[in-house]
């Protein structure tokens, strides 16, 4: 017997249970759920032909079209099916509204011997979930400071000492300048960015606080969804000041070794706001692989641009918190010293 489950009911069992995403690989590849496998029941090429015959000819003949198309392969599901849970032979399914699509593939894998439930509304149901998580009220701190600080590094420190974080450049894949794509994996769709950040939320007590970096709303090509970016900006800030040159020694150290291609075309990227003779500068420098200059140049920008969104927030919400070394474990210490202070 099929199982129809909430999408609190689902999320839960995908804790233990494999998840089956059947739509086509055009939909999953845009965004799914996080550790969702796909096991297509239409290739792209042929859902769009069943949604055309749906359109033209009703939906019997889509039906009597989709089962041609269907009924080669499902031995092949059931075998990829059983595979992803030889044990307990139960697994989680779903498509794109909860109906056709994964009924009928629940209701094969059942004859066939598994245990299947499926997801009641569908993937749509779920990202009304994820959208309407960042409403909720979290207890934020944010954590400020000049490009170059290692405020990431700060955020895996304060993990290892026991504090929650959400890394956003993480989960997009990017480090939010010009710059912020190089040595990344390719950045997931605003969609996926969101799903990601959901399933981080989850596995964190929303009651405690939750450590983030200072960020623009856009991380790249990830947008940062707009409920939870209004929470970032009303949160306390622990704006990490640290001297110029500490910053630079780590920004040489992060991308001395990079392709000097790269480094060319992410400088030629902010041309217009360098200003063009800064521009030569940095490229006369990055020829003469003066990874140092290159860095004290780009910093003049990259300052001033994080000192203007630092001054559109609260000034009472801002802290600072002065250091003269680029020593994560020690600041992460101060940090949290300081959000013990605030928030008692």
């Amino acid at each position: 017997m099929v199982h129809q489950l909430s999408v609190d009911e689902f999320l839960t069992k995908a804790r233990n249970l494999p998840v089956i995403d059947v739509r086509s690989p055009g939909e999953y590849d845009h965004a799914h759920i996080p550790g969702a496998v796909s096991i297509p029941l239409f290739n792209n090429d042929e859902r769009a032909q069943v949604g055309t015959k749906y359109k033209n000819a009703g939906k019997d003949a889509a039906v009597l079209l989709g089962l041609n198309v269907v009924g080669p392969k499902l031995a092949d599901f059931v075998k990829q099916s059983k595979k992803l849970n030889p044990q307990e032979k139960e697994v989680l399914v779903h498509c794109w509204r909860g109906g056709m699509r994964s009924g009928s593939f629940a209701w094969l894998l059942d004859t066939a011997g598994l245990t299947a439930s499926t997801l009641i509304g569908g993937y749509k149901a779920y990202r009304n979930e994820v959208l309407a998580s960042f409403t909720k009220p979290l207890n934020l701190v944010i954590v400020g400071g000049k490009t170059g600080s290692g405020k990431t590094d700060m955020l895996k420190e304060l993990a290892r000492q026991g504090e929650q974080i959400i890394d956003l450049e993480g989960l997009a894949h990017h480090k939010g300048s010009s710059y912020g794509a190089i040595g990344q994996l390719a950045q997931p769709a605003t969609e996926q960015f969101e799903n990601k950040l959901f399933h981080t939320l989850l596995t964190l007590d929303t009651n405690c606080r939750i450590w983030m970096e200072d960020e623009s709303r856009n991380i790249g090509s990830c947008f940062i969804p707009m409920a939870l970016w209004i929470q970032m900006r009303a949160a306390p800030v622990a704006f990490v000041d640290m001297p110029k040159d500490k910053r630079v020694h780590r920004l040489v150290a992060e991308y001395a070794n990079i392709d000097h291609e790269l480094l060319v075309e992410a400088t030629e990227r902010i041309r217009k706001r360098l200003g063009g003779k800064a521009t030569k500068d940095a490229l006369d420098a990055l020829n003469r692989r003066d990874y140092a200059t290159v860095a004290d140049l780009t910093l003049d920008y990259y300052d001033k641009a994080y000192l203007h969104g630092l001054s559109q927030r609260n000034t009472a919400t801002i802290s600072l918190i002065d250091t003269q070394e680029d020593n994560p474990v020690q600041t992460a210490h101060q940090l949290i010293e300081w959000a013990k202070a605030v928030q008692s």
